[in-house]
């Protein structure tokens, strides 16, 4: 019995794969559309890469790790596997697949975790400078009258107000003037950042001819220390800032003798110039 002739099948494509490109392609038309209307702030792009770049020594031998010290006793919230990448990529280029690859590190992180990383990195680069201070304060002599501390904005020396002033007065005591130019020649190292002299006072109100309150006298100190260093250290005067802050930011107790001692006092503060 002779066997039925079978059909030649349809040309063409199955209608199946002809429904199924036209959907890619109102997919791939969609998002093409999606990435036309998006907007990129270049400007802000570029200036976060320049200081990753800076801040992470990607072109410079040597780097390790950001929670050395105080940074790891003090329990930093840092990014992520941050310390594996600049393991990774803290060594000196041969190309351009270093900078590819921050750019890419930055691409996928969020905002919060790169301000953390940052915040970390400047962290860490005020503590050496802290130390490096604490050192030159120990050597002159001057740890019983200078306390050092630092955060991630500033390293922050304070001083006293009974070292630098008479009771009421905001005149220099001659005796405080070879601390303060010590002082000035350690700030001459790290003037390329603003620094912020800032006077405080107790919350007993003054009683002085000269003074209306405790906002003036704190302002006064604090203009008395600029115009010291300003004329006797090479420091730019148009890095330099002050400000009266009279009672409203005590560290002690004003109930106590002992406290309203601490909170008279005046701080230079050395801002990260990052």
């Amino acid at each position: 019995m002779a066997k039925k002739k079978q059909d030649d099948p349809p040309a063409g494509s199955p209608a199946w794969m002809a429904t199924f490109s036209d959907l890619m392609n109102l997919l791939f038309c969609f998002f093409v559309l999606l990435f036309s209307m998006s907007t990129m702030d270049e400007a802000k792009y570029n200036e976060m890469v320049a200081a990753m770049n800076s801040t992470f020594s990607i072109f410079q031998a040597g780097a390790t790790a950001i929670g050395e010290g105080i940074l790891i006793s003090s329990g930093v919230s840092q990014l992520n596997n941050l310390d594996d990448y600049i393991n990774e990529y803290g060594k000196a280029a041969d190309s351009d697949k270093d900078v590819d690859a921050l750019e890419e590190f930055i691409s996928g992180a969020s905002e919060e975790q790169l301000q953390d990383a940052l915040e970390s990195k400047y962290l860490q680069s005020n503590e050496e400078i802290a130390e490096k201070i604490e050192e030159a304060v120990s050597e002159n002599n001057m740890s019983d009258q200078i306390e050092v501390s630092f955060t991630a904005q500033y390293v922050q020396l304070s001083m006293k107000g009974a070292l630098l002033f008479d009771s009421g007065s905001a005149e220099l005591k001659e005796s405080s003037e070879s601390v303060l130019l010590k002082v000035g020649v350690i700030l001459e190292k790290y003037a390329e950042g603003t620094i912020e002299i800032d006077g405080h006072t107790d919350n007993v109100p003054i009683k002085s001819a000269r003074f209306a309150d405790n906002e003036e006298l704190s302002s006064a100190r604090a203009l008395s220390v600029f115009y010291y260093l300003i004329n006797n250290t090479s420091i730019d005067e148009t890095n330099m800032v002050h400000a009266g802050m009279g009672d409203r930011d005590p560290i002690a107790d004003n109930a106590t003798a002992d406290g309203r001692s601490k909170n008279r006092r005046v701080e230079i503060k050395i801002y990260n110039p990052s």
